[in-house]
């Protein structure tokens, strides 16, 4: 009977340890989507700092062009004003698409897209969007390898009792498979 016992307090505390391991990993997962969420975020506020820049540049050799300036100054204000994560991403992608027809103004005038500073936002804004691209890309391969935990037996058994729900993955929607259309 004695041997019964310490088997079954064995036996027990493995379970106890295995599911405070499973918890704990799960926990982890979710606190690194969380993480590469605010990557995402954190990129979208670099990338909306420097707009106002890259845009008064533009406007000082395009003065015509104030539809695409001002549809960029509501496109920020978009971004200003989501609260939900899904929000914000969803004002990062139309940002994408008028920094897209910004450029495509820009190339409009030869001499501007050799002026030093405007080459220089340029640079900076395409390397924003570069670490951008990469931070939805780590966003995504967090997501997965939480999902999967949750998915997977027997940690999905820890997850449904601790109430883990699956992340949602960052998906371009349909307008940003498109060309941008330009039209002056």
């Amino acid at each position: 009977m004695k041997i019964f016992l310490i088997v079954l307090v064995v036996i027990i505390v493995l379970a106890l340890l295995y599911v405070v391991g499973q918890y704990n990993a799960l926990v982890v997962l979710r606190n690194k989507v969380r993480d590469q969420f605010s990557q995402i975020d954190i990129q979208l506020k670099r990338r909306f700092d420097l707009i106002p820049n890259l845009v008064e540049t533009v406007k000082g050799y395009a003065k015509h062009e104030e539809g695409v300036f001002e549809e960029i100054a509501k496109l920020r204000s978009g971004y200003e004003s989501a609260k939900t994560d899904a929000e914000k991403i969803a004002a990062g992608d139309a940002m994408t698409q008028g920094i897209s027809k910004l450029f495509a103004v820009a190339e409009a005038y030869p001499e501007l897209k050799a002026n030093e500073n405007f080459i220089s936002l340029q640079n900076d804004l395409k390397d924003t969007e570069d670490k951008i691209s990469y931070a939805r890309q780590f966003y995504n391969d967090s997501v997965l390898k939480l999902n999967n935990k949750i998915e997977v037996f027997p940690s999905s058994i820890i997850a449904s009792m601790f109430h883990f729900e699956k992340e949602k993955f960052f998906e371009a929607n349909t307008e940003e498979k498109e060309n941008v259309k330009v039209e002056f």
